[in-house]
């Protein structure tokens, strides 16, 4: 082969990469337009793509540094932009803004934009970790809140209101989840926890004991069942108890960190 030839799989990973990208510029024109449950389709699609391009990549043995600029690049304008844009118009009443005064509006939009930001700075952390040596202790958790996870965080109430909303149940607590001051706090929250240094939960390295096998199995199967028989209110409670994760893997990652430096000691 030339020097100057490459193999065509070596652009497949970096396309599906593009097309997350694109669901997530997509989200964001669907925001602007008041398309909130479509907006919400197209981050889904954006999470699928990123979830696929880096296994295809090894699939295909494919990786290459353009790829992983292009994967951080796409992961802020999924995760940090996009969301950040659907909370603003879905807090602000759309486009126009409709019922908000301005004074409300420039809130929303500045904790908005602190959590797009919080997601940058995030990323920018991730790639520069990835050349440090990583603790023992560390292996099973995340620094801070993973921008996907960040993004499905943030975006919870929206999900919940909307699944609520379609369904025509609980007004009072759409009204809630719509409140724009809960809005603005889950920006400022959720990318509090994104820029922190919090160990938060890795599901990658988890290993489950044979004899809790079939249990798993039945709760997966079970999740599997309600994604299918209600779709958008499943996805709003896992958002639920993926934010009731933070304080328990914070106990967890402190015994874990005890038990490695208990018997670091013990062997000096």
């Amino acid at each position: 082969m030339r020097a100057d030839m490459i193999p065509l799989r070596i652009i497949v990973p970096n396309l599906v990469t593009s097309m997350a990208a694109c669901a997530g510029i997509t989200s964001i024109s669907l925001s602007s337009e008041g398309r909130f449950l479509h907006a919400l389709i197209a981050l889904l699609v954006a999470c699928v793509c990123d979830g696929m391009d880096g296994r295809i990549a090894r699939l295909l043995k494919a990786s290459s540094k353009l790829g992983a600029e292009l994967d951080s690049l796409a992961d802020f304008v999924n995760f940090g932009v996009a969301p950040a844009m659907f909370m603003f118009f879905w807090l602000t009443g759309g486009p126009a803004h409709e019922g908000y005064s301005p004074q409300m509006v420039r809130l929303v939009l500045g904790c908005s934009l602190f959590y797009a930001l919080c997601d940058c700075f995030r990323l920018a952390r991730f790639n520069t970790m990835l050349e440090q040596p990583t603790l023992p202790y560390w292996k099973h958790f995340f620094t801070g809140v993973p921008a996907p996870g960040g993004c499905w965080m943030v975006l919870t109430p929206a999900v919940l209101a909307l699944a609520l909303d379609a369904k025509d149940k609980y007004p009072a607590l759409q009204g809630a989840l719509h409140n724009p001051y809960f809005g603005m706090f889950m920006l400022l929250f959720v990318g509090a926890l994104m820029a922190s240094r919090l160990p938060t939960i890795s599901l990658k390295s988890v290993h489950i004991s044979r004899k809790y096998q079939l249990p798993v199995m039945a709760a997966l199967l079970l999740v599997v069942a309600l994604l299918i028989s209600n779709f958008w209110m499943t996805v709003g409670v896992m958002g639920v108890l993926y934010v009731l994760t933070v304080p328990v893997t914070g106990l967890v990652f402190l015994r874990v960190r005890a038990r490695a430096l208990d018997e670091t000691a013990a062997k000096v």
